[in-house]
């Protein structure tokens, strides 16, 4: 099992988005960066932990947790010409992007905001944090995902 941190506007996809979606899953769709790609692609799985991160917002924060329930498969907003991810070189033969499907498991007791991550000692150092970071999907240390349960207050025992 490996753990992630997934990034996304609350205005576009928000933890209640998926909360409230059918069977509390979602794909994970619209990721349109080739490291974040080959993330989905190539390592993420069923079983695999995920904090919820809402970015692009007055107060950018650790949200809630969920799980991937379908590792990665084409991503078919990228063909759908109609959809805000259509990419026109994105074909059945060649699908270019991927996704992953998520299923909510909880919200934080409050949100873990930046600067409850950069006062903690290990927290302070993941990915989210550090300058430029502006990838959707990052890798997620098993003591960091320990360390935001606890800094949480959620039981790790």
């Amino acid at each position: 099992m490996r753990y992630w941190l997934m990034k996304s506007e609350p205005t576009c996809f928000s933890l209640d988005d998926l909360e409230h979606s059918p069977g509390q899953t979602a794909p994970w769709d619209g990721v349109r960066n080739f490291q974040a790609r080959n993330l989905l692609r190539d390592e993420t799985k069923a079983g695999d932990r995920v904090l919820f991160y809402h970015s692009s917002c007055s107060e950018p924060a650790i949200v809630g947790l969920a799980e991937v329930v379908r590792g990665g498969y084409p991503d078919h907003t990228a063909q759908d010409s109609r959809s805000d991810h259509y990419d026109p070189k994105a074909t059945p033969a060649n699908p270019i992007w991927y996704m992953v499907d998520v299923k909510f498991r909880m919200r934080l007791p409050r949100p873990l905001t930046r600067q409850d991550l950069a006062g903690h000692p290990v927290l302070a150092g993941m990915a989210v944090m550090q300058r430029g970071s502006r990838l959707s999907v990052q890798p997620v240390t098993a003591d960091e995902w320990r360390a935001v349960l606890v800094l949480a207050g959620i039981d790790v025992s």
